[in-house]
């Protein structure tokens, strides 16, 4: 994907999905306050659902090469692309990532956020705070002239600085019409040409980050990705639009 060139959205097109990521963060924060022990995973997946229909967006994960959900809630150790289940109940001490995306007007709009349940340990509420602080780092480097490896360096020299590890398997992405495209945008800085932001991209950037080492398998499902080492993993992503004004966070509340 890095060799592809990214889609630019014009000002019309960055409105209208800058709404569609307006319905993806109304519908996680309305997830965020009814997180709590005893809530399945399933239930949050109903509740994201509804709520997106009710704003006439369209879920964009269901179906999506297959995925089974409307969310990707991811538990614990659980990294990226976990499938709600009844069977899984919340517990204090848990934290849960759950990343939500729609379509609107024919735009996607996606986002993420990891939450914890009840009460977490100290270095695992370090870690949701890492976790947040390197995406808004990576966003502060969404200038026009910056290279997509400036955006890596933000989230890998931050997370690693403090003892923290990225996950190197699976990236960020442009969005647009299509829920992912070119660029592909990773949590450390690679090697390869990296490409230069222009006004008009939107780029969905996403760190995942463990507790642990940075290794991490795919479970039998060929979905849900966990740490290698069982260790907390956490995850925070935005849409966000590169302006010649500097980076636009569209999947934002405010």
């Amino acid at each position: 994907m890095t060799s592809k060139a990214a889609v630019l959205k014009s000002e019309a097109e960055i409105e209208i999905m800058a709404e569609a990521n307006r319905i993806v963060a109304q519908t996680l924060a309305m997830l965020r306050e009814r997180i709590k022990p005893g809530v399945t995973t399933a239930q949050l997946d109903a509740w994201a659902e509804e709520y997106a229909r009710e704003c006439e967006a369209v879920p964009a994960f269901k179906g999506y090469r297959g995925f089974p959900g409307n969310l990707c809630v991811s538990v614990n150790e659980q990294v990226v692309h976990g499938i709600p289940s009844r069977k899984v109940v919340l517990h204090s001490g848990d934290i849960v990532s759950i990343d939500f995306g729609v379509k609107w007007r024919g735009f996607f709009g996606d986002a993420a956020i990891t939450v914890p349940v009840g009460t977490v340990s100290p270095q695992v509420a370090e870690l949701i705070k890492v976790t947040r602080e390197s995406l808004d780092r990576a966003i502060d480097q969404m200038k026009v002239g910056n290279r997509i490896n400036d955006i890596s360096r933000a989230v890998q020299d931050h997370v690693e600085g403090q003892g923290f590890a990225v996950v190197r398997q699976f990236v960020g992405h442009g969005i647009g019409r299509q829920l992912h495209e070119p660029p592909e945008i990773p949590n450390y800085v690679r090697s390869n040409g990296s490409p230069r932001l222009v006004a008009g991209m939107v780029l969905a950037i996403e760190p995942m980050v463990n507790l642990g080492t940075s290794a991490v398998k795919v479970l039998s499902d060929g979905w849900t990705v966990i740490t290698a080492d069982r260790k907390y993993s956490a995850h925070f992503e935005h849409s966000v639009a590169v302006t010649e004004n500097g980076p636009r966070i569209l999947s934002t509340l405010g």
